[in-house]
């Protein structure tokens, strides 16, 4: 299963979710997905709790209707939002060896002129936001608690790793916004197979 089979422990500090409500998930709220040509269940695995997605350099796109990237994902509906503050709460997991690959991302509505507001991609063990700035220089082979927060009335987001505040900027607006967690894969420094894996996924608002 998957790419690798290393284990760690989880951890984490700190509480972004503070003065937060959390939004209440179901499992039909998780929609995967993966290649259009081969068995979700050989790209997608939900088990004690923990969901893991990993996809080959190769495989096909998510429908035979899209030219995108390889993907294996989870995309958040049933609480696209347009207002207020949204926060992203998961704690992640990336094997040694993933590379060229987005681990996390807030999109924007279909048809929009930019796909998404934030991407967080894994390149040779450094987490950055798209191909730049560096979130946190080393997230191989360790469970890391994430916490994503974007105020859509300023248009800035902020990225925190394990409670610790690692990068904010502003993004440009669009007309709503959800949030997508896995592994899909980008344009340069792929490895062969990338892989991630995550449990006790959260939303959170305020207004």
């Amino acid at each position: 299963m998957g790419c690798t089979f290393l284990v760690a422990a989880r951890g984490g500090s700190g509480n972004p979710t503070a003065g937060f409500e959390k939004v209440e998930l179901t499992d039909g709220d998780f929609q995967v997905q993966s290649p259009f040509n081969v068995p979700e269940s050989q790209r997608f695995q939900y088990r004690n709790g923990v969901r893991t997605f990993w996809v080959h350099r190769n495989d096909k796109p998510f429908n035979t209707a899209t030219h995108t990237n390889p993907r294996s994902e989870v995309r958040l509906r049933g609480h696209d939002y347009s207002s207020g503050v949204w926060q992203f709460e998961g704690y992640g997991y990336i094997p040694s060896g993933t590379s060229g690959a987005s681990v996390m991302q807030i999109h924007n509505q279909e048809g929009a002129a930019h796909s998404t507001v934030l991407m967080l991609h894994v390149y040779n063990g450094v987490l950055r936001f798209y191909s730049g700035a560096e979130v946190e220089p080393d997230i191989y082979n360790r469970w890391f608690r994430l916490n994503v927060v974007h105020n859509v009335r300023t248009s800035t987001v902020t990225v925190y790793v394990d409670g610790k505040h690692k990068f904010g900027t502003s993004v440009t607006p669009s007309d709503s916004y959800y949030f997508k967690f896995g592994v899909y894969m980008q344009h340069h420094d792929q490895s062969s197979c990338m892989e991630s894996r995550w449990t006790n996924v959260t939303l959170y608002s305020k207004h």
